[in-house]
């Protein structure tokens, strides 16, 4: 929390929290808590694309609306990358071995889910260019088509004003 007074963040207030919600790309709720001052989630989706973070703060405290500032540090960790393996070899009671071969089966995990977010890309990208292509063939069709009946009206029109004046 800001104090005004001191020009600086105070330490962590009791009682000042955050309600975490993150939405998948569908918009389903993947993962909606309460914490305190401080604390850790993780979650995992199955849905790849784009996913939205939503923090809200469970302050009623006036000085918020008239003004006031919060600080919220937020490190992102994403794929093999957020496992903490010192705990979980801990936890688990794993041989220096077993926690490497763990890390190594996360990664191909990581690998895998990576590739097939590319293939669901390339289809979607794939899907697009179709679609504009199929766009510009009917536009360029279109075109063609009023170019040629402009020119056959002109050629009619042309032909009965040179018959109307005896030219022909």
């Amino acid at each position: 929390m800001w104090d005004k007074q001191k020009e600086a963040f105070l330490p962590s207030t009791p009682g000042l929290g955050m309600h975490v919600e993150v939405k998948d790309p569908d918009g389903k709720v993947v993962l909606s808590r309460q914490y305190g001052s401080e604390g850790r989630f993780t979650f995992t989706s199955h849905t790849p694309g784009e996913h939205q973070i939503c923090l809200h703060s469970n302050s009623t405290r006036m000085a918020l609306f008239a003004g006031g500032k919060l600080r919220v540090h937020l490190d992102i960790q994403v794929g093999e990358h957020a496992n903490n393996y010192p705990e979980i070899a801990a936890k688990d009671k794993l041989t220096e071995l077993q926690l490497r071969a763990r890390q190594l089966l996360d990664q191909v995990e990581q690998i895998q889910k990576e590739q097939d977010y590319q293939r669901y890309r390339e289809e979607r990208f794939r899907l697009t260019s179709e679609s504009t292509n199929q766009r510009v063939l009917w536009w360029s069709i279109a075109q063609t088509v009023i170019l040629i009946v402009t020119g056959i009206w002109q050629m009619r029109h042309l032909k009965s004003f040179f018959e109307a004046k005896k030219l022909v």
